[in-house]
């Protein structure tokens, strides 16, 4: 059976870091069409918080880690994205807990507890034209690949690509939840930004 270190997840930690900071502008300009457009600056300025506190985060197993992570999170990101994302990974920390290995099935648990910790936050659900209409279809692919014994790539992948078709299927969803619902149809034919972000950090994950 394939197994996730604890140095593989902070290696991807390292790496989401990177793609954030690098889409902080597209993730922006994609923020501006029906929100406050600062959602790239929000989420990379949490992730740069990430970096620069790297030597000084848990990392005594997986859960702690990312439970660490979420409080960097948390208290650095702006606008909605700190709770929403802190909550992400504080759940995901919570479910990792004590645990220095995953196997994919546990990695989709963790997931799932991602998901969980977004919606007690925020509320929102699949079809509200948010970040969790790229991340649940993603978790769901993941779990799926997990109860068939998948290999970790190809399962990844299938993640990969069920959140992208998730970002794209936001295009014909008006807004219900976030900034974004004060403008109503005018919210049609623009991704929601989250959920790009989402697409576009599961496919570029997997090409590092």
């Amino acid at each position: 059976m394939e197994i996730i270190s604890k140095e593989q997840v902070m290696h991807t930690v390292a790496a989401m870091c990177d793609i954030i900071i690098e889409n902080e502008v597209p993730f922006c300009e994609l923020d501006s069409v029906a929100g406050d457009g600062d959602f790239g600056m929000s989420l990379a300025k949490g992730f740069k918080q990430i970096q620069a506190q790297w030597a000084e985060l848990e990392t005594g197993d997986i859960g702690a880690f990312l439970k660490s992570c979420g409080m960097v999170i948390t208290e650095h990101c702006g606008g909605a994205s700190g709770p929403i994302w802190g909550s992400a990974f504080r759940g995901m920390g919570k479910s990792a807990q004590d645990k220095a290995t995953l196997s994919l099935v546990e990695l989709g648990e963790m997931l799932q507890a991602a998901v969980d910790a977004i919606q007690k936050r925020g509320g929102a659900q699949l079809g509200d034209k948010t970040l969790l209409d790229a991340l649940i279809p993603a978790v769901e692919a993941l779990k799926a690949g997990g109860a068939q014994g998948l290999p970790l790539l190809a399962a990844l992948n299938n993640a990969a690509q069920a959140a992208v078709a998730g970002a794209e299927s936001t295009k014909l969803i008006v807004a219900s939840k976030g900034r974004a619902s004060y403008v109503g149809e005018r919210s049609i034919n623009s991704p929601d930004a989250g959920a790009t972000a989402i697409g576009v950090i599961a496919t570029q994950l997997l090409a590092n």
